[in-house]
């Protein structure tokens, strides 16, 4: 039998029926502060947790700076994408400056210091894929920031605060 022959041989499935048999359906993420924590980032900043792909090494959060505050230099070893919520932030290294609205594209391999000085601070959704290599002040490596390290972040502070864990953002 021939390869065409075989694959015409295999039951057909319409793929709306793979997907109700082993898709996910998707999943709510409630963005309340009761039921999604922001979870300490440094002093001057934390982190919502939305969702982890562990398949993809990818998660998706908003980060908050606050007024006068910054992220230590660190450098993606994947694609990012960002949309501002609130205030403005942008990198040391750049010249612009993002809006509530305005869309960041950041490449793997590119390094930078995220800071806010907005009075008010920033908060802006992230789509991280691939792992963040973070520095100190000096230049030397610190700690790598993948899906797994998020995912820690997370449930620890949720099971030290008695925080249910919700399940649903593992995509």
């Amino acid at each position: 039998m021939s390869k065409p022959d075989l694959i015409t041989k295999l039951p057909a499935e319409p793929h709306e029926e793979m997907i109700k048999r082993f898709g996910c359906e998707g999943a709510f993420i409630p963005g309340d502060d009761e039921r999604n924590p922001w979870v300490p980032f440094g002093d001057q900043a934390a982190i919502k947790h939305l969702a982890f792909d562990v398949r993809t090494n990818t998660a998706a959060n908003i980060l908050w700076v606050k007024g006068g505050g910054r992220i230590g230099t660190h450098k993606h070893l994947g694609v990012v994408s960002a949309v501002t919520l609130e205030g403005s932030w942008g990198y040391y290294e750049y010249d612009w400056t993002a809006r509530p609205g305005d869309f960041v594209y950041e490449l793997p391999g590119t390094a930078h210091t995220l800071y806010s000085d907005d009075p008010n601070g920033m908060k802006a959704l992230f789509w991280l894929n691939g792992a963040i290599e973070f520095y100190d002040d000096e230049a030397n490596y610190d700690f790598t920031a993948d899906v797994f390290w998020f995912i820690d972040h997370y449930v620890s502070y949720c099971e030290a605060n008695g925080l249910e864990v919700n399940k649903d953002m593992f995509i």
